[in-house]
């Protein structure tokens, strides 16, 4: 089971994704939202969404703070799907991270 994001996870090893799809491209926009956040009719033994990983934490639209190895798949695969993708190394305290986190979960999440 993945671990969350915690105090042991070294300022170096963080990274901000923010990614954009053109909403002119339907087909992959919908594509890149059900890896975002998934499908309703996923089955059990459909990928875990990335919005729903311990390890990810939204920041807001579009933008997400995670380990840079999860960073880095998810960047191919939303490459892949004909998004723009910016990723950048940060540095956070646990309790700032958390506070993301928290506000995160006061939204709706599919």
């Amino acid at each position: 089971m993945p671990q969350s994001l915690s105090h042991k996870q070294t300022p170096a090893t963080l990274v901000l994704l923010s990614y954009d799809v053109s909403a002119i491209n339907r087909s992959a926009a919908s594509h890149v939202a059900h890896l975002i956040f998934g499908r309703k009719d996923a089955g059990r033994d459909s990928p875990t969404p990335y919005i729903h990983r311990p390890e990810v934490v939204w920041i807001g639209q579009s933008v997400f703070v995670m380990p840079r190895s999860i960073a880095t798949e998810l960047a191919a695969k939303l490459r892949g799907l004909g998004a723009i993708v910016t990723m950048a190394q940060v540095s956070m305290a646990f309790g700032e991270i958390e506070a993301f986190r928290r506000r995160a979960s006061q939204r709706h999440v599919p």
